[in-house]
């Protein structure tokens, strides 16, 4: 039995990565993989049973799991983005989840013929969409900011919600009486309320304090925050039978707005467990299934149960959602386009068949099956078509090729211009009024901030934008700013100017903490303001066959300094300390150059 357990759990870690590798690889989801390997492991070939190998321990491993989840989901959400689009987000979660769950009841009643009590248990199961697969989409989509910040919180906020409607209506089944059930209903709301927001918050500040006081090493950070999750959600279940999973996430918004402690340590740690976690809890929930659950995938039933989910209850739920919001029809169209189920579905569904079959309630084995084909069916058909919708609506930025500027002296702005003349999305940042208000005389955008500041990155509208360039005359500013921005570009896309300190790159920092050196050796701060200095200007010139790059080099001789290819699909492209770029005909060069024409008739006039 041991050897069995080490074998399914070696099994597991390596399905989980191949899975995730294959979504990097793909830019799919990776639930997809994560679901099929799990089927294929389980019900399948009948290697993985997670019952028979786990026992009691299963499920009590997934809530908390669950908990961690949304306690890193938390940490995600700031509160300034909610000021924004709280209205649209609040009835998302309320007046969405109410009428998601009753077109959900209502089909599943009349496709699968099952009884009201377990009809409207799946539509409270089938109300919440999850972390787990919008923000993989998300990631791959980078939609407008607005639209994402809507979408994100609402995949965060609506999993304990969907919960706790499961929880009330299993206890209404059981009561049965409708009186007695309409009380047990309004108390159970409001304690869990009330609980979650006491016990998340006061557990959040507690951690928040020992963190500020130096009571735990930084290396032990990450997992204080773990048993501190961990302690609320068993203390929050203790008074409230499943309000742990909204204290869980109510920790993480607490903690990642506080002001007492910095937490990128634990932000970090919870990241890279929740990408250990996911892997697991989708794989053994998926092998749980039986053939005759998946058979349920291929009915008619259960197509046209899919299609109504989403083709009438998203919809109708962000309609009446989005009423009078100032979105546009565009944005609110991407909108009914991405309403996946996640892990809090699968994990929720999982927990309550088993109690719904202990009190012997008939349609219970068809929570779990039903539960799984909408988690499959709207993975596949939400990652195979929201791509495409958003580029069609205009609302995605899937490869942003603008860029954020860090440093507003004059030739940092003359670059900015350029760009922006070329139709890139551009941002200037700089701590210098003059220098902001020079760049917003010429039409940029731009603010007047620290680049390091905690509050710049909620400022500035990303959209469109997905590469830093820092180009201040302070080296470790520019250093700084490369690590500030590390969790908002690909470190592919994180780039400064080349130290002048005279140190190469090796001996300035580690590479993981600084970004790519920009235009070459030498190419300093210094170095550029003086050729600016002598005369030198920024230009953009368009390479052909007649004048490649070869060319271009001969006419402006050994002193040009080139910065930027821009490629015949409209990519930008900074040359590099590392990179050789040999631009192509049909590319255009920006670069640093002296106009030779000029520099003779000054010759001449003098």
């Amino acid at each position: 039995m041991t050897e069995q357990l080490i074998g399914a759990l070696a099994l597991i870690l390596v399905l989980g990565f191949g899975a995730q590798w294959l979504s990097w690889r793909l830019r799919i989801p990776s639930i997809l993989f994560l679901l099929l390997s799990g089927i294929i492991a389980g019900p399948v070939i009948g290697f993985l049973n997670p019952d028979e190998l786990f026992g009691e321990v299963l499920i009590p491993f997934v809530s908390l799991s669950v908990a961690v989840i949304l306690f890193e989901g938390g940490l995600t959400l700031k509160i300034n983005e909610f000021r924004k689009i709280g209205r649209v987000v609040t009835l998302l979660i309320s007046a969405g989840v109410v009428i998601t769950g009753v077109v959900t009841a209502l089909a599943a009643h009349l496709l699968f013929h099952l009884e009201y009590s377990v009809s409207v248990l799946i539509g409270a199961v089938l109300s919440v969409t999850g972390p787990t697969v919008i923000g993989p989409l998300l990631r791959n989509i980078k939609p407008q900011k607005r639209v994402g910040n809507i979408l994100k919180w609402e995949g965060i906020l609506i999993d304990p919600i969907g919960a706790l409607l499961t929880i009330l209506i299993f206890e209404v089944i059981l009561i049965g009486e409708l009186q007695n059930a309409a009380i047990a209903i309004v108390e159970g709301f409001l304690k869990t309320i009330l609980i979650g927001v006491v016990v998340g918050g006061a557990f959040a500040m507690a951690l928040a304090f020992v963190i500020r006081k130096y009571w735990i090493p930084d290396y032990l950070q990450g997992a204080a925050s773990l048993a501190f999750v961990v302690l609320g959600y068993v203390v929050s279940n203790e008074f409230q039978s499943e309000s742990g999973l909204l204290s869980s996430t109510l920790m993480g918004i607490v903690l990642t707005n506080q002001k007492l402690a910095p937490i990128k340590r634990i932000k970090d740690f919870k990241e890279d467990l929740t990408q250990l976690i996911i892997p697991f809890l989708f794989i053994i929930l998926s092998a749980r299934l039986t053939i005759a659950n998946i058979e349920l995938f291929l009915t008619m039933a259960g197509v046209v149960f899919l299609v109504v989910l989403i083709f009438i209850g998203r919809p109708l739920s962000v309609a009446v959602s989005t009423f009078r919001s100032g979105l546009s029809l565009k944005e609110k169209a991407f909108l009914c386009a991405m309403a996946p189920r996640g892990i809090v579905a699968a994990s929720v569904s999982s927990v309550f068949a088993l109690r719904l079959e202990e009190y012997d309630i008939p349609g219970a084995e068809y929570v779990v099956p039903v539960t799984f084909l909408v988690i499959i069916g709207t993975v596949i058909i939400y990652s195979f078509t929201a791509p495409a919708l958003a580029r069609g609506l205009g609302v995605s930025q899937s490869d942003p090729q603008g860029v954020l500027i860090a440093g507003g002296q004059a030739w940092a702005l003359d670059l900015a211009s350029i760009l922006q003349d070329k139709k890139f999305n551009v941002a200037v940042v700089d701590t210098n009024r003059e220098h902001i208000s020079r760049a917003r005389m010429m039409g940029l955008t731009a603010y007047q901030e620290s680049i390091i500041s905690d509050a710049i990155v909620d400022q500035i509208n990303l959209d469109g934008i997905g590469k830093l360039i820092a180009l201040t005359s302070n080296d470790e500013v520019n250093a700084l700013s490369v690590l500030h921005f590390s969790g908002v570009f690909d470190h592919k896309n994180l780039y400064q100017l080349v130290p002048g300190s005279g140190k190469d790159e090796a001996q300035f920092t580690p590479k993981h903490l600084r970004g790519r050196f920009l235009f070459g050796k030498g190419v300093t701060f210094k170095f550029i303001t003086a050729r600016v200095e002598a005369g030198a200007t920024i230009k953009s010139t368009p390479l052909t066959e007649e004048f490649r790059y070869q060319d271009f080099k001969a006419t402006y001789g050994e002193e040009v300094v080139p910065l930027f290819v821009i490629t015949r699909n409209n990519r930008l492209i900074p040359f590099t300390v590392e990179d050789r770029l040999e631009p192509e005909p049909g590319t255009t060069i920006i670069a640093l150059v002296f106009d030779r024409d000029e520099q003779r008739r000054d010759r001449s006039d003098s």
